[in-house]
């Protein structure tokens, strides 16, 4: 039998490498003789970098400048392919993450994405006239700007000063100096998966939709939206380009300058990485996958990489079976994406008393998930 393990993360407990290891134990615990194809796959956000690197890209480390300006290693990945290019993958959460900040108004207003913009004249200096930029866990709303400060751009107030870093001083912002913009931004091929709709400002833009949980409170979230929308503005006098279209508001409205100044494209995450990562090929040979997530729930289904990653099997006639850390959505959901099998760790992690030991399933999720996976196995 030649099964396909492409868990993505465990968020918490294990990275999607890791899930895939234990489910790969698990696997060989009910079929000794299977050949067993271990593939974290990921949906463009947090994981990309990671499945990259499983997939053969070179990992690298830079640093740069944090979220609020402290200094950070982040790591980036890069191939080089057979015509003389490359392709680079970057994770804005390495660079420009929550994780590196406390998530306060006074923060939120003040985190920024120049390290990002660091990564990318990093891989451009490297060879890559592809990047992808993969969106995610993000601590700035700052439109992208800080990104392409790093990059040359300076955004200028009234007086014809250079305004601070972050998206609280975006409103001050009246025009941008280009002279200084890398050149190589025009030839470079930018690919930045977005599997959100929202836009950049408004109700449903970056700042209102995502600023909260980044620590902005409701005088932030009005100074920053207000911020997106002029520098929306700004860029739109500029280059002639709307960016306030759907999917702008990721990542704190990241993609809105690169869209602006580049030939940037927004795709499907999952899609794009699976692409990136040869996941088709693998689809193709083999008799059963097996997938699964920290927790599977209602967002999953709107295409998530393991629902995702389900669909496509689907749609060739394979069998799927999902291993998780719970599972919030009916059997009857999951089976219309093909899944025939599924298996929570709290089914495994209970108490003396029957009860789930939420705790001890994160804290022991490589032990529970081999468990759990051989158990799904047996009974399928």
């Amino acid at each position: 039998m030649r099964i396909l393990i492409a868990p993505d993360k465990f968020k918490g407990s294990l990275t999607a490498a890791e899930a895939a290891s234990a489910m790969a134990e698990g696997v060989l615990r009910v079929y000794p003789d299977a050949v067993a194809t271990q593939f974290p796959v990921a949906d463009g956000g947090e994981g990309t970098l990671e499945a990259a690197v499983a997939a053969g890209y070179e990992e690298r480390v830079n640093a740069v400048v944090g979220p609020i300006l402290k200094p950070v290693g982040a790591a980036w990945a890069i191939r080089k392919d057979t015509f003389g290019g490359a392709t680079a993958v970057i994770e804005t959460a390495q660079a420009s993450g929550l994780a590196q900040m406390e998530p306060t108004p006074e923060n939120s207003i003040r985190a920024h994405s120049y390290g990002c913009g660091q990564l990318i004249a990093a891989a451009l200096d490297a060879g890559a006239t592809e990047i992808v930029l993969g969106l995610g866990g993000s601590a700035m709303s700052d439109g992208g700007s800080g990104a392409l400060r790093a990059l040359g751009l300076k955004p200028l107030d009234a007086a014809g000063n250079v305004v601070p870093l972050g998206g609280g001083s975006l409103a001050d912002v009246v025009a941008v100096d280009v002279s200084g913009l890398d050149p190589r931004l025009a030839t470079a091929k930018f690919r930045i998966a977005v599997d959100v709709q929202n836009p950049l400002y408004g109700s449903d833009g970056a700042a209102h939709v995502f600023g909260p949980q980044k620590g902005a409170d409701a005088d932030a979230i009005e100074l920053l939206d207000a911020g997106l929308r002029n520098w929306a503005s700004v860029l739109r006098e500029a280059t002639g380009r709307d960016v306030n279209v759907p999917g702008a508001g990721a990542a704190g409205g990241f993609p809105a300058s690169f869209l602006a100044f580049t030939d940037a494209a927004l795709e499907g995450g999952f899609a794009l990485v699976a692409g990136l990562t040869g996941l088709a090929a693998h689809l193709g040979e083999v008799d059963l996958v097996i997938t699964g997530e920290g927790s599977m729930d209602e967002q999953s289904l709107t295409g998530k990489a393991p629902i995702a990653l389900a669909d496509s099997a689907r749609s060739r006639g394979i069998p799927v079976v999902v291993v998780a850390g719970r599972i919030l959505v009916t059997p009857e959901a999951l089976a219309e994406h093909g899944i025939v099998a599924a298996a929570q760790l709290l089914d495994v992690a209970q108490r003396k008393d029957g009860v789930p030991d939420a705790t001890d399933a994160v804290a022991n999720a490589a032990k529970y998930l081999a468990w759990a996976t051989a158990q799904v196995l047996e009974g399928a």
